[in-house]
């Protein structure tokens, strides 16, 4: 039986927004900037659907609109009633004055963007990707067929084959480097900064593709413990949580960070000291599960990405 958000009765697909622009270098920092004074001079009208909105971010309108979609997609702002705000984690990594990464310089900011965008089935394509597909290896025509035939199969409106295909452009854009053509320079390539994590790789014929699975040496500790705590909150209320859910499960720090048993394993153990014994890991009896000793707060949470900026030894020379 599948399980997951998707299959839920009352799922509603995501799959546009971001008018076809994958995230970009900047844009997360540029929206929260504007959100926060925004907020801050207390305007009603949403600053991205201002009158001088286009002039404000320096885009046109239809990047304007991609960007809000990112910035919230990232749970870097967040909407209420039309109106954005900053949220605690945008705050924690942008602001100008304390904000542990403003320009999204440690890959611990890129880590986290790929987890919101990945972890929450908000956008359904990245979503079902990194959590649902079956193989390893793909294309871009076979991830339209598999959207496609899910969206039948669960019956989703507004869900059409242009509007799926838009999306898994866009999706493979985001993880991607385009093949420099011309001039184009080695940053111009770099479209988006998650492709700087590595996670999906050009292979082969042109248009094949695959995902990397294994050890991820860039993924810190914090980061890895923060995705821990996030699954573990959305998934059970138990005091216990298998090696198997956290491996396997949609939504889980296993898949949504393509990480094999063997590595997820190694960072489980290490989550005792990462956590101050909030997480144990046990293997007792056979059973490999982790142990959650205590509640874990919102600003807790949060505290196990501040220590990754604290021990990068750059952060500590700046």
């Amino acid at each position: 039986m599948l399980r997951g958000r998707l299959y839920e009765p009352d799922y509603k697909p995501k799959l546009s927004g971001h008018e076809t622009f994958p995230l970009r270098y900047g844009w997360l920092k540029k929206a929260f900037d504007a959100v926060t004074a925004s907020a801050e001079s207390e305007q009603k009208r949403s600053i991205f659907l201002a009158e001088d909105a286009i002039a404000q971010f320096g885009v046109g309108k239809n990047m304007v609109a991609s960007m809000r979609h990112w910035a919230s997609a990232a749970g870097v702002i967040e909407d209420f009633g039309g109106r954005a705000t900053p949220t605690p984690l945008g705050s924690l990594l942008f602001n100008d004055v304390d904000g542990l990464d403003p320009y999204m310089e440690d890959p611990a900011t890129t880590w986290l963007v790929h987890w919101n965008l990945c972890s929450h089935p908000f956008k359904t394509t990245w979503f079902w990707a990194f959590n649902h597909f079956p193989s390893e290896s793909f294309d871009r025509e076979t991830l339209v067929k598999g959207m496609e035939k899910l969206a039948n199969e669960r019956d989703w409106a507004r869900a059409s084959i242009s509007t799926i295909k838009n999306d898994v452009a866009c999706f493979v854009r985001t993880y991607v480097p385009r093949v420099p053509a011309g001039r184009t320079s080695h940053e111009d390539a770099l479209e988006s900064p998650l492709t700087e994590l590595g996670l999906i790789r050009p292979v082969g014929r042109r248009d094949g593709f695959r995902f990397v699975r294994g050890r991820k040496p860039t993924l810190s500790a914090g980061v890895f413990c923060y995705a821990v705590a996030q699954f573990w909150s959305g998934h059970t209320t138990a005091k216990t949580l298998s090696f198997e859910a956290l491996a396997h499960e949609p939504g889980s720090p296993g898949r949504v960070f393509l990480l094999d048993e063997n590595a997820l394993a190694d960072r489980l153990f290490e989550l005792d000291q990462v956590s101050d014994g909030c997480f144990r890991w046990s293997e007792t009896a056979g059973l490999k599960q982790l142990i959650r000793e205590r509640a874990v707060s919102e600003e807790e949470v949060l505290s196990f990405i501040d220590a990754d900026y604290l021990s990068n030894p750059s952060r500590d020379a700046a």
